[in-house]
């Protein structure tokens, strides 16, 4: 049976203990306060190309055993300009 990226975004944050972190971001002359589970719920509703890239570099991440929130906090940093 073939995983599906929301069945592998599903059981990565279900298995992973990620430590809690709270940012704050400067972006576009503002100051973001951005969780890292604020960022875990925007990649939860991610598709297609994006989903995929995603799951590619926490796959990369797990496998090199490297801290996943490094990886959020660029995520929410990306949000944060988006705002």
């Amino acid at each position: 049976m073939t995983q599906t990226n929301e069945d592998y975004l599903t059981a990565f944050f279900q298995e992973k203990e990620i430590p809690h972190k709270d940012w704050e971001i400067e972006a576009n002359g503002n100051t973001h306060f951005i969780s890292n589970e604020v960022v875990i719920e925007h990649i939860k509703v991610t598709v297609g190309k994006e989903q995929s890239q995603i799951v590619n570099i926490l796959r990369e991440i797990d496998f090199k055993n490297g801290d996943v929130n490094h990886f959020l906090k660029h995520l929410a940093t990306g949000l944060a300009n988006n705002y």
